[in-house]
């Protein structure tokens, strides 16, 4: 039995938000700058966030990181920044036995709405959350079960998980009061836990968050939160530039020279722009195909002209924001997996589909070079660009033959199986390739039963070798969050998972 887990009070969480808005109406969005203030001011901080809701905010969906960048859902555990499990609405753990485990839920919490936080409510949650369709992609392949015992909550799997805890940081796994949960879906407004309330949601436009006094935690520091979903980087950076947003989300590379660099700072994140290839119908069906694409990509090219240099090259999925990784490509297994590769086979004029979304800025453009680097190569490439929303559905469908994803690598569990299991295992249920390899199903698992540490690491880039081997996806690069702060912004997240940006103790400071 493992002792019981008892560490320190963490960070609280909060999160982000995006819409498509143009720059002449930038202006009227955001709301005046309030007067600089310490704890329990009447400041508000106004943030311009990349992407709209695509799910109405339920927390069951990838809206869920939204939720935590503001602060206003939490979850029984949060993540240090090396990764560790540390408590939050949960105040301890206890690894039973091998698929047992028992939380303490935290006393003296409530919602924002009034009602009180009990292990009720933490499994009518975690419930939903097993009971979704589909299932947030950090249960994927997880069976779990969740029942209340006095002040615990009780979890079982049906085989030993060894990141169990690390799983419950996950946003997706926030915790609403019961009154969230309805029949038309999960309404997150006055029913989370955190420092914020969500007070207001204006559909793909933006939303309004108001300080909680009765949070269970030291109080925000501002009055409030005004987030408006800005897609357009133009007029995101923009809006930085011109201080009509305090807290600017994603700032595109070929706009970071135009700013101040005192208003924006840039750390390695665990993104990787991959091209994924449709394993199984159409052209990439055949290994050689995907080869001849896999040598045809210059990747130092496109992170010159598209990135101005602030990418990392992509020598395999995961990049330097895991340190780790690296070292683990130079042993024997590791190499000798990617002797296996498909030779590359002659292509003259094959056609094929490459789609990607205009959310991210530079993803149309990696897409213009991709083509004339694919051409080159003797494809003959069509094109389909549109917003997320609009294409995620074809691309997870098999639509394409190729597309260009920006994929957080570690975003759930500070771990990457899950990400490897989502997007590359038979019954993944982020699967742009559609990969069905029993290779690579065999390693993932073995790496999903692996204990955290060097082995765990070493098993992940087995993993990662195989997935290579197979050519189902080509990384291209590594990204860097490039975040633009005003001047007097204080305590701000710098988060390269991106589960948080506004806490608790973000404020604004004129002396700055």
């Amino acid at each position: 039995m493992n002792p019981l887990t008892r560490r320190p009070m963490p960070r609280r969480l909060l999160a982000l938000v995006t819409i498509p808005l143009s720059l002449s109406l930038l202006t009227a969005c955001f709301a005046a700058p309030a007067p600089a203030g310490g704890a329990g001011s009447d400041e508000r901080i106004s943030v311009a966030m990349l992407q709209p809701p695509r799910s109405g905010l339920s927390p069951l969906s990838d809206d869920a990181f939204k939720l935590s960048r503001w602060a206003t859902a939490e979850t029984l555990v949060v993540l240090d920044e090396a990764g560790e499990a540390l408590p939050a609405l949960a105040t301890e753990w206890e690894q039973v036995d091998d698929t047992t485990w028992r939380f303490a839920v935290r006393q003296g919490v409530t919602f924002h709405n009034g009602n009180e936080l009990t292990t009720d409510s933490v499994v009518n949650s975690l419930q939903h959350a097993i009971d979704a369709s589909p299932v947030p992609r950090i249960l994927d392949g997880v069976e779990l079960t969740v029942e209340a015992d006095g002040d615990d909550v009780v979890l079982t799997t049906a085989e030993p998980d060894p990141l169990l805890s690390h799983r419950l940081s996950s946003p997706q796994l926030a915790v609403l009061d019961a009154e969230a949960y309805t029949d038309s879906g999960v309404d997150p407004t006055g029913t989370g836990t955190g420092p914020f309330e969500l007070t207001a949601i204006d559909g793909v436009v933006g939303a309004t968050l108001e300080r909680y006094d009765g949070y269970w935690g030291e109080p925000a520091q501002a009055a409030g939160i005004d987030v408006r979903y800005v897609p357009d980087g133009t007029a995101r950076a923009a809006a930085l530039r011109t201080g009509e947003a305090d807290v600017v989300e994603a700032i595109p590379a070929g706009q970071a020279a135009s700013i101040d660099e005192n208003l924006i700072t840039e750390v390695p994140m665990p993104r990787t722009n991959t091209l994924y290839l449709n394993t199984e119908s159409g052209p990439f069906a055949d290994p050689a195909v995907r080869a001849a694409a896999r040598e045809a990509v210059d990747r130092a090219a496109i992170i010159e002209s598209v990135y101005e240099g602030r990418a990392d090259v992509a020598e395999g999925l995961l990049g330097p924001a895991l340190p780790w990784a690296a070292a683990y490509r130079a042993e024997p297994a590791y190499q000798e997996a990617l002797e296996d590769r498909a030779t590359p086979a002659e292509v003259d004029g094959v056609k094929i589909t490459l789609g990607t979304f205009t959310d991210r800025a530079e993803l149309p453009e990696v897409a213009v070079i991709l083509e004339q680097q694919l051409e080159a190569a003797g494809f003959e490439v069509q094109q389909d660009v549109r917003e997320y929303q609009f294409i995620e559905a074809d691309a997870l469908d098999g639509t394409f033959d190729a597309f260009i994803l920006s994929r957080a690598t570690v975003l759930d569990s500070g771990d990457p199986v899950a990400y490897l299991a989502s997007d590359f295992t038979c019954d993944g249920g982020f699967s742009i390739a559609q990969l069905c390899s029993p290779d690579v199903d065999e390693a993932i698992s073995r790496a999903a039963q692996t204990e955290p540490g060097k082995e765990r690491q070493r098993a992940s880039m087995a993993a990662e070798a195989q997935v290579l081997a197979a050519d189902a996806a080509i990384p291209l690069l590594h990204e860097r969050v490039i975040q633009g702060e005003s001047q007097q912004v204080a305590d701000a997240a710098r988060d390269p998972r991106e589960r948080i940006l506004i806490t608790a103790d973000t404020h604004l400071d004129a002396a700055q």
